[in-house]
């Protein structure tokens, strides 16, 4: 039977360290806090001050906004998980997009930037940089005067570019060559918006060096006014964000990958999911099967007892992956009972057509009369030359109900507990390994005759973590079963024990009860 758990729905760990981020998100704010009561007596604090330091500081005030800003956003993330594909939508949010970025191509064909053997060098300000270059070292400023056509460029700036500073800078006619063609236009256009309109710069692109290393340069800027309310010059910030975009990208991309493997898994989850409720016996409740003369057709009751049949599939702990553990009950054309239990190792797909492939099989050869015995040696015949080789643990009896004998076989698998007159014990297992173990292996057969009122517990042996120990419980519950009013009542109480087990591995359960069958010879 299929789990309660929705197919659609699998389990899904919560965000690792929530406290721990919650606490780095305080300190990012009150971080956030402090930077804006600088920043805004850097802007206030205009009396003294050299025009183009005030807006030097001015810039880098914003720039560690950014940097608070994304880190927030960050931690957010990371503390919430990603989210559910229910509520995705385009990635709109992007932090790309917000500064700029969101008309540039994708640059993952791209030669990738490598570390500069310079980004040691010292900054304009006396800073010394740390670690792989200091944040001053990836950040540089411009000034392009367009009554004297003089260019000034800070010696970061020209390092970023892989120039000489002592070659000097670009000019505004020269710029446009080292930026990618599908870049250019942004820079033409930030440019223009700039020295004609007088609007601020705030824009992305990318730039190739003369040692072929790509660098991805954010430009922030703005026009600097004549007396005469004309425009004399434009000064910008240049910041080298190709680490930064780098890792965005491997963030987006990391996301995208997660966010696919959880739609596969979903769908083979699924898939799982119908093709164990196709193969399965879809039972709600009890199902009798009485012997009869003939198949599949009607027929008369035969000599002997029929068996009240009931079956439950509980999933494993995590319900994330079906796996392959099967029950099965059929009438043989001959009037026997097939009973079977098994599972494969592994989850998914594979191991529920496996599961699929060998249950057909079973009945199959069943149907076909072949014992049980023989059957198992069969089965593990056509897993030794099967493309997808599985380990299998299998139970497969034959109930006679003219004679009230069950002949059965086992695969290293638990034997089946019979439960009569409030006790219950395991059946002698014949030999057997598990099937696919080994190629050639034997598998013998025992007999057990039954009586009415009998009770026969087939079980995958996965119903808790200790095995043994399940078995044990089993057996503890034999007053119950053996009082229970039918096998849908002895399968509810198996339920109740271990329906809420950890496990982890789906586990099956088959119950036969032998009734008499009216007007059957005693």
């Amino acid at each position: 039977m299929p789990s309660p758990r929705p197919a659609d729905h699998p389990a899904v760990s919560p965000p690792p360290q929530r406290d721990t981020v919650d606490a780095l998100i305080s300190q990012t704010q009150r971080l956030r806090g402090g930077l804006d009561a600088v920043r805004r007596d850097t802007v206030a604090d205009l009396g003294g001050t050299d025009e183009a330091q005030v807006r030097w500081q001015r810039a880098l005030c914003e720039l560690a906004v950014h940097h608070l800003d994304d880190l927030g956003r960050h931690l957010g993330e990371l503390r919430e998980g990603l989210p559910a594909d229910t509520h995705e939508t385009a990635d709109t949010h992007e932090t790309a997009d917000t500064h700029g970025m969101a008309d540039l191509p994708e640059t993952a064909d791209l030669p990738e930037a490598e570390p500069e053997a310079d980004a040691a060098a010292g900054s304009e300000t006396g800073h010394a940089p740390t670690g792989g270059g200091s944040l001053l070292s990836r950040v540089g400023s411009a000034e392009w005067n367009l009554l004297t056509d003089e260019v000034t460029w800070s010696d970061e700036l020209c390092r970023m570019f892989g120039r000489d500073p002592g070659d000097g800078g670009l000019t505004l006619d020269e710029l446009p060559s080292w930026v990618f063609s599908e870049d250019q236009p942004i820079l033409t256009a930030m440019v223009t918006d700039c020295l004609v309109d007088g609007k601020p710069i705030d824009g992305e692109f990318r730039v190739v060096r003369a040692d072929d290393v790509v660098r991805t340069v954010h430009m922030a800027g703005e026009p600097v006014l004549d007396t005469d309310g004309s425009t004399a010059s434009m000064w910008a910030v240049l910041r080298d964000v190709s680490e930064l975009r780098r890792s965005e990208r491997a963030v987006r991309e990391s996301r995208d990958t997660l966010r696919h493997q959880r739609r596969i898994a979903r769908t083979e989850r699924r898939l799982a999911v119908e093709v164990q409720e196709a193969v399965l016996p879809p039972w709600r409740g009890s199902l009798r099967l009485p012997a009869r003369d003939g198949f599949p057709g009607p027929g008369p009751a035969g000599d002997g007892a029929a068996l009240d049949l009931a079956a439950h599939y509980l999933p494993s702990e995590s319900s994330a992956q079906i796996g392959g553990d099967w029950y099965d009950a059929l009438e043989l054309p001959d009037g026997r009972t097939l009973l079977s239990v098994g599972g494969l190792t592994g989850h998914g797909v594979t191991a529920t057509c496996g599961m699929a492939m060998l249950l057909g099989a079973v009945r199959g050869m069943a149907v076909a009369g072949i014992e049980p015995g023989p059957l198992m040696g069969r089965l593990n015949q056509l897993l030794a030359v099967s493309s997808q080789p599985a380990l299998v643990g299998a139970v497969c009896g034959q109930y006679d109900p003219h004679t009230r004998t069950l002949v059965w076989a086992q695969a290293g698998h638990p034997a089946p507990l019979l439960f009569r007159d409030g006790t219950g014990r395991p059946l002698r297992s014949p030999d057997g390994v598990l099937l696919g173990a080994t190629a050639g292996a034997a598998y013998t057969q025992c007999e057990e005759r039954l009586e009415p009122g009998d009770l026969l517990v087939l079980h995958t042996g996965r119903l808790a973590r200790d095995a043994e120990g399940a078995i044990e419980r089993l057996l503890a519950l034999a007053p119950r079963l053996t009082a229970a009013h039918g096998a849908q009542e002895c399968v509810r109480t198996v339920a109740e024990a271990f329906g809420d087990e950890p496990r982890e591995n789906d586990a099956c359960v088959l119950i036969a009860r032998v009734t008499r069958v009216t007007g059957a010879r005693a």
